[in-house]
């Protein structure tokens, strides 16, 4: 009997019908129409404009006039972007903001200076669209009420657009038949037309889109190479996991196994001597145990998983061979993400100053804001150490890069050493 799997059909996007699609192309026809206004506003602004800035040739009093009217742009740019969305029932972008002095805000703003350029176009393109739609539409919906006034109609007929005159039944009901399928065909061409105003806002009113791209390819380059770095640490530390265990408590186990086999051997004919053996046995068993601690040590100690780092820090740092000085400052429980690589970065970088610094003291700092928590590791060794040559701070930097974090290493020959791990705080997974 076969079994065959139904699945479940694709949700469909649901397109507007063609009725709903003709409605909508209104708010296109009212886009172009109330053109001629903010077209005549623009053309007086670029004129303005252009004005204050041959002032500045004269004595600098032209810069008084062109900041705030540089400003003003940058004002009526946010109206006209909304404008054009309101209107056109598309989407564009509002500009990426950005933390900069006053003074640049108001003469150096690159937002207000695209707007200046929006308004510069939009003075022409949006008077010759906007005028043309105004024209047509008006004249359409005159001759729409035709019928309504057939007694009304002189005998000379009617003017159309001020230079065409149309007489008789045959030419009226023709012009009538023309003024309806202009009505009907006004909102499509409308809307083919503003795409070009959507477009210019897009391009001068809206976000770079060209510096989003960019951010955004080197987001994904970063990510690709934390993803790669992340899979090179976790394959690392399981390498390291195997190692230790195959080193120590393993061989460790091996050894108990044989000397409990021989003291079975002997229990019956030399007692004392298995008594010997079962001691050894145990003995070995005790260092097992602790072998097996150290090795659990470096995954996640069991004293940061229940207490988090304010106290597994200052456990850490008592083990060390050298003097640690411990400073959390109010750090609490957070995700166990954040805090078993910080707990990681504090001890490889002890294991480091141990080992390779020379150091007599080190200093550990961790401190927390609402979007970071910040990881400082200082020794007065000799300084010199460069994570291209390895003594572990590769592998703390692809740790602290997979998750987004930032490590930087302050050695100077001679003047100790400074660790600086700053890590993103995950949102909604703290433990406290």
């Amino acid at each position: 009997m076969t079994t065959q799997t139904m699945n479940p059909p694709l949700e469909r996007l649901e397109r507007p019908s063609l009725g709903r699609r003709w409605l909508a192309g209104w708010g296109s026809v009212l886009l172009l129409v109330t053109s001629v206004l903010t077209s005549f506003g623009a053309f007086v602004l670029t004129i303005a404009i252009v004005s204050a800035a041959v002032l500045i040739t004269v004595g600098g009093l032209g810069l008084l006039l062109l900041i705030p009217l540089v400003w003003l742009a940058g004002v009526l740019g946010h109206g006209e972007r909304h404008r054009i969305v309101a209107l056109s029932g598309r989407r564009v972008h509002p500009p990426a903001r950005r933390d900069q002095p006053l003074w640049r805000r108001l003469l150096l703003d690159e937002h207000s200076w695209r707007s200046v350029a929006y308004f510069v176009l939009h003075s022409m393109w949006g008077a010759v669209t906007g005028w043309i739609a105004l024209t047509a539409l008006a004249q359409a919906l005159l001759l729409l009420l035709l019928p309504a006034f057939a007694g009304g109609i002189p005998d000379e007929g009617i003017s159309l657009f001020g230079f065409l005159t149309v007489d008789g039944i045959v030419a009226l009901s023709v012009v009538w038949v023309i003024a309806v399928v202009t009505v009907l065909l006004l909102p499509p061409v409308a809307h083919l037309v503003t795409s070009v105003d959507v477009m210019l806002a897009r391009w001068l009113l809206g976000r770079d889109e060209g510096k989003v791209l960019e951010h955004l390819t080197a987001r994904v380059d970063t990510l690709t190479d934390s993803r790669r770095e992340a899979v090179d640490s976790v394959e690392t530390e399981r390498r390291r996991i195997e190692r230790d265990l195959h080193d120590g408590p393993q061989q460790r186990l091996v050894s108990i196994a044989m000397t409990l086999g021989m003291a079975q051997q002997a229990i019956h004919e030399d007692p004392q001597t298995a008594a010997g053996l079962v001691d050894e046995a145990h003995r070995s068993a005790k260092e097992a145990i602790v072998e097996m601690r150290h090795v659990a040590r470096g995954i996640v100690p069991p004293i940061l998983a229940d207490r988090g780092l304010e106290a597994a820090l200052p456990a850490l740092a008592a083990r060390s061979a050298v003097p640690v000085s411990v400073d959390v400052r109010d750090v609490g429980r957070l995700d166990p993400t954040t805090e078993a690589i910080a707990y990681f970065v504090v001890s490889e970088a002890l294991t480091n100053v141990a080992k390779h610094s020379g150091a007599g003291r080190a200093h550990v700092g961790v401190t927390r804001d609402e979007q970071h928590l910040t990881t400082i590791v200082t020794d007065d060794g000799r300084g010199d150490a460069d994570p291209a040559r390895g003594t572990g701070l590769t592998g703390l930097r692809q740790r602290v890069s997979a998750v987004d974090g930032a490590l930087q290493v302050d050695s100077p020959p001679g003047g100790g050493t400074r660790l600086t791990a700053t890590l993103p705080l995950r949102t909604g997974r703290s433990l406290s």
